[in-house]
């Protein structure tokens, strides 16, 4: 049975695309069968991974508001073992249309993907920068979330929020949900702030912070351009080899 898991932050600018691409096309190339769900209106994670989002038929909008077949909208990508369900700026209108449900709406994408855990080893969500419906209900959905922080000013700003959002859906909608994570990107270990932010988010979060952590590096930038993760735009370079080890630290903590 395969694992969900949302990569949620309410703000913006954290990697938090870049993570959910970059995981997903390594624990891809782990040989795991992978479904990213880009939940995010901006559809980052489709373009990022090569495709021409104004040509999809079937989105995650189209499931989660119309009723379809989630396997309509699956798409292969270039990474072997990677498929996706796509996004698209539609989305953005389905936060006011599933606030017309009056009953459950907080479960479509559970009932959407649950199914899905049995043909695919793990299951990634891209979310949204907000705490909105679309969000809710990707956590809703998960087994567990990660966290990206930026080791930058303010990084800790808004994650209070987070975890208070995380705590109410654990409560009424999900009671085994998990944190699998935070995260630390854009680290740049010669910048006295950003060790700061690396030893403060230690101090509070402890054992929960990944041992790995994504350095800054401009082949991560680049690649999205490109349409394709970091692993096939430069495999050597340091953020690739650093999503890979987060990948590697997931699935061993699995076996744990």
């Amino acid at each position: 049975m395969g694992k969900i898991i949302a990569i949620a932050n309410q703000k913006g600018g954290v990697g938090k695309t870049t993570t959910a691409i970059n995981l997903a096309a390594s624990l891809a190339m782990l040989e795991k069968n992978v479904l990213l769900v880009d939940a995010d209106p901006q559809a980052n994670s489709s373009s990022g991974l090569g495709l021409e989002v104004g040509n999809i038929d079937c989105t995650i909008y189209d499931c989660l508001i119309n009723g379809a077949d989630p396997h309509d909208a699956i798409y292969t990508t270039d990474v072997p073992n990677l498929d996706i369900i796509s996004s698209h700026v539609t989305l953005a209108g389905a936060e006011r249309e599933l606030f017309a449900i009056n009953e459950g709406r907080e479960l479509l994408m559970k009932k959407m993907l649950t199914p899905m855990k049995s043909e695919y080893d793990y299951i990634l969500i891209d979310c949204s920068p907000s705490l909105g419906s679309i969000t809710v209900n990707a956590i809703t959905a998960s087994d567990s979330v990660i966290i990206p922080v930026q080791c930058e000013y303010f990084a800790l700003e808004g994650i209070a929020q987070l975890l208070n959002t995380i705590k109410l859906i654990k409560r009424k909608l999900n009671p085994d949900l998990q944190i699998e994570g935070f995260l630390l990107t854009m680290y740049d270990g010669r910048l006295k702030l950003a060790n700061q932010i690396y030893n403060e988010v230690k101090r509070h979060f402890e054992d929960l912070v990944f041992k790995t952590v994504i350095q800054r590096n401009v082949k991560l930038s680049e690649a999205p351009s490109h349409g394709m993760a970091a692993v096939q735009y430069d495999a050597d370079a340091k953020g690739a080899r650093n999503y890979l080890a987060l990948a590697k630290e997931i699935l061993s903590k699995q076996k744990a």
